[in-house]
């Protein structure tokens, strides 16, 4: 009985690592530069966040680490009036620095600005789930 109550409270603390880490209304207007482009854009600022990477010997998964890095660092950079960031680096022990970026509007969409590219005939065309 009380290794099921233990397993169970394990369970629950490992699912609950990210209750909380939400996108907010500022953190939505803020893109993440991955390609690093950021000419003609004016710094802002810089931004450090950190998550558990670990909860006790058990490591978290790299992809959801990095995602709520992603949420925390476009969140903050909100508070900067700054609509990109840019990873300075990749995630160390759970942390991560990024630059931020006000770029305006015509750099932080630039898909809107494109007229549509056709698809090869027979190729896949794919679009992103909101």
């Amino acid at each position: 009985m009380k290794m099921g109550v233990s397993a169970l409270l394990c369970g629950a603390v490992l699912a609950g690592c990210s209750w909380g880490i939400k996108l907010d209304a500022g953190g939505r207007n803020v893109r993440v530069a991955w390609d690093g482009n950021v000419s003609g854009c004016t710094e802002r600022g810089k931004v450090t966040v950190s998550v558990l990477d670990r909860v006790g010997p058990v490591d978290r998964s790299n992809l959801k680490v990095r995602d709520e890095l992603e949420v925390m660092a476009r969140n903050e950079a909100a508070g900067l009036q700054a609509d990109t960031i840019r990873p300075l680096g990749d995630p160390r022990d759970g942390a991560q620095s990024w630059a931020a970026y006000r770029c305006g509007p015509a750099v932080a969409r630039p898909a809107t600005d494109r007229p549509a590219e056709r698809p090869p005939q027979g190729a896949t065309e794919t679009y992103p789930i909101k």
